[in-house]
């Protein structure tokens, strides 16, 4: 996979005499501690004196670059702000992470060593801080590339980093997690980034090798099969393209996980042309990240899988390419869905809706799941609603919605709930089928009239439906992410899990 080294992280007891890059993790107003300190009089203070203004270090994720004096091996000592003490947090230390990762690239460094020293009136362990200022580093570390030709390509360097502060036994559970988390969602970055003509419906099994050596089931249910279960509208979305519809059933069950599982529904169209009513030409250009739903499902059960969680998960990913033809789905088409309510269909540039039809109907009939939840980049309308800090957040269980709310803002995947409600149902009534599969007026909130579709194909199950349109691809680099694809969604719902395992 056309993917950077996993940078590699290990605990240290005390800064190697031959270290090359020291890098001091230091919060504001609170002084050098020991080791600081200590480095500081062997160099002649001068670490003291970068820091002697109060407001260099109150910028969290500024790095203070130091070249190192003859009187010590290493060449360079660097100075991370991690901002007041107060204010830190676990999206904060990732943050600094990432500014530091960005930072030591751009010197072409590729080891370093992390010293913290006890810090005063910061909630979190020494083992957390370094475990998530690591993780930071891992995320801005990503890169996805596939030129021949680049300076470089196929030799970048693995980033070694050894972390000072906290005993091995102490950072060992934090690391596990966060190289877990990491794996995740870079591999969901990856399957996003592929372009269209790697990663399309037949290809799509190859592509969940990691899946399976993480320990979890894979099974591909092919388009006989999705005939035979009904699944006419997720087949009909597929139906233009020479390449027929999948869905991928994938299956984890951690040690002591409950006997029903949590399902995660994921859009994956591959490619989205808009079907007969085809796009412009330049709405058209980032479609092959249509499928970040997918990719965010299958990130999160490796995430879950490589740290041996104790949960119990099931994802279900409608595969499909929505393509232009003499087959393709046609507007005004009529289709008896796996649920067997029939749907009205109009813009077939709404094709999403369909194809989690049946697949939130199939989550929802065959484990019986305690909670659905379903990812999909679904509407523009929630991009022109919400902008570009929040993604659209519906639920038929206010607990359910508090808790994925907070867990997003804990890891900086904000979400922004938005009404669900039955008075939607009126704009959804058609007079030949069950349902319209859109509003009539299309400038008229699509969005909530989506949420309100999909809910009539789960089963009454606790649901949450995110529509995280325009989060999967960013055209800049970010703190976390260069640019390319961001795994929206990956990290919040890894959050919400570990965080609510015993009420869920």
């Amino acid at each position: 996979m056309p993917q950077s080294p996993v940078p590699v992280f290990e605990a240290a007891d005390e800064i190697s005499k031959e270290a090359s890059v020291i890098v001091i993790l230091q919060t504001a107003r609170s002084g050098f501690g020991p080791r600081a300190a200590a480095l500081d009089a062997q160099i002649g203070g001068i670490l003291s004196r970068a820091c002697s203004d109060p407001a260099t270090l109150a910028e969290s994720s500024t790095c203070i670059d130091v070249i190192a004096p003859q009187a010590i091996a290493a060449k360079r000592v660097i100075i991370l702000a991690l901002g007041k003490a107060e204010a830190v947090t676990a999206l904060s230390l990732a943050r600094a992470g990432g500014a530091l990762a960005a930072h030591l690239e751009s010197k072409g460094e590729s080891t370093a060593t992390l010293v913290l020293d006890p810090t005063a009136d910061v909630c979190q362990s020494g083992a957390e801080i370094l475990a998530r200022v690591a993780l930071g580093m891992r995320l801005r570390r990503y890169r996805f590339d596939m030129r021949n030709q680049r300076q470089g390509a196929g030799a970048d360097r693995t980033l070694r980093v050894q972390l000072v502060g906290a005993s091995d036994a102490e950072l060992a559970p934090a690391l596990a997690r966060i190289n877990a988390i990491a794996d995740g969602v870079e591999y969901a970055r990856t399957l996003v980034n592929l372009p269209p003509n790697h990663l399309h419906p037949d290809s799509f099994h190859d592509h969940l090798e990691p899946l399976r050596e993480a320990g979890i089931e894979v099974e591909m249910l092919d388009a006989a099969q999705l005939t035979e279960l009904g699944m006419n509208a997720l087949l009909a979305v597929g139906a233009g393209s020479v390449r027929a519809p999948r869905v991928a059933v994938l299956r984890y069950r951690g040690k002591g996980s409950p006997a029903q599982p949590l399902a995660f529904v994921g859009k994956g169209v591959c490619f989205d042309s808009g079907g007969l009513c085809i796009k412009g030409g330049s709405q058209m250009f980032d479609m092959k990240g249509d499928m970040g739903g997918a990719a965010a499902v299958v990130g999160l059960l490796i995430a879950l899988a490589r740290q041996g969680s104790p949960v119990h998960a099931v994802g279900v990913l409608g595969i499909a390419e929505n393509m232009p033809s003499g087959t393709a789905l046609k507007p005004r088409d009529i289709i008896t869905t796996a649920s067997g309510q029939t749907v009205e269909v109009f813009d077939t540039d709404a094709e999403g809706r369909l194809l989690l039809a049946d697949c939130l109907y199939y989550a929802a009939t065959r484990f019986n799941p305690s909670v659905i939840v379903d990812l999909a980049t679904l509407t523009y309308s929630v991009t022109r609603g919400l902008g570009s800090i929040f993604a659209g957040l519906f639920s038929t269980d206010d607990a359910l919605a508090s808790q994925m709310i907070a867990a997003g803002e804990t890891v900086g995947e904000r979400f922004w709930r938005l009404p669900l409600d039955r008075a939607y149902d009126e704009g959804l009534k058609s007079p030949f089928a069950d349902l319209r599969h859109h509003a009539k007026d299309m400038e008229d909130g699509d969005a909530p009239y989506a949420a309100a579709f999909l809910r009539h194909f789960t089963e009454d199950r606790p649901w949450v439906h995110l529509d995280i349109a325009s989060k999967e691809l960013t055209d800049t680099d970010r703190p976390l992410a260069r640019q390319g694809a961001t795994a929206f969604g990956v990290q919040m719902l890894e959050e919400w899990v570990q965080a609510n395992r015993a009420k869920n």
